[in-house]
């Protein structure tokens, strides 16, 4: 069943039992409630602690940059949009187990499904095949990203920069506000809304309302006209 996937990231476990449960979302089991799986939540917990150590390690040891900046190129790297490419790349998505609702709502292309499914992997590897193989994974399909993220500038936050272009444009600085929020307490998606005096600006979803407010700044920085 793992085969391609073991062929494609050029690795082979011993515990598909374990593999699979990085593929298991929590509403797969609210329907199989006599599964034998548990969900990718632990994996998940794991593997996002791995991917942190490795990615940081990486830029401590590289690069002689201020923490701050590495701070920067961290969290572009890790963000959930960058783990989905890759999830992406990678067909993740074709082994999730999910409920009928999350299969009916495209949960297999959701960007926080993936992101969670990239780092439950990233948990297994680890789990199965200790840190050396889990830190070789990361720098085959994740590191490789950096140059072409500070190249764009991938790593500026956008908030900051959306902050510091209203002050300076306009001797304001722009405020956040929840628009709305849809979905299940467990999976709720956000749209926050970028204010600039009392005018909504820019608008973003996701996951989290801070994951929204970044959306909804560069939606913000794409629309003005400065």
């Amino acid at each position: 069943m793992y085969k391609k996937l073991e062929k494609k990231i050029g690795l082979k476990f011993k515990d598909w039992h374990l593999l699979r449960v990085a593929f298991v979302h929590r509403s797969y089991l609210n329907e199989h409630k006599d599964s034998k799986l548990g969900s990718n939540e632990r994996l998940e917990f794991l593997g996002d602690a791995v991917l942190e150590l490795v990615v940081t390690e990486h830029l401590y040891i590289t690069y002689p940059n201020p923490e701050g900046e590495l701070t920067n190129w961290r969290s572009a790297l890790v963000k959930g949009e960058m783990l989905a490419k890759i999830s992406q790349e990678l067909k993740l998505g074709e082994y999730l187990y999910l409920s009928h609702g999350e299969e009916n709502s495209g949960g297999r292309k959701k960007d926080y499904l993936l992101a969670n499914t990239f780092e439950a992997l990233i948990g297994v590897i680890y789990m199965e095949l200790g840190y050396e193989k889990a830190k070789e994974f990361i720098h085959k399909f994740l590191l490789v990203h950096l140059e072409g993220i500070l190249e764009k500038g991938g790593h500026i936050d956008a908030k900051s920069k959306f902050q510091e272009i209203a002050q300076e444009k306009l001797g304001v600085t722009p405020l956040y506000q929840l628009l709305h929020d849809e979905g299940p307490d467990h999976d709720k998606v956000f749209t926050m809304g970028a204010y600039v005096e009392e005018r909504v600006v820019g608008k973003g979803k996701g996951s989290s309302k801070q994951i929204a407010e970044q959306k909804a700044a560069e939606d913000a920085l794409k629309r003005l006209k400065w």
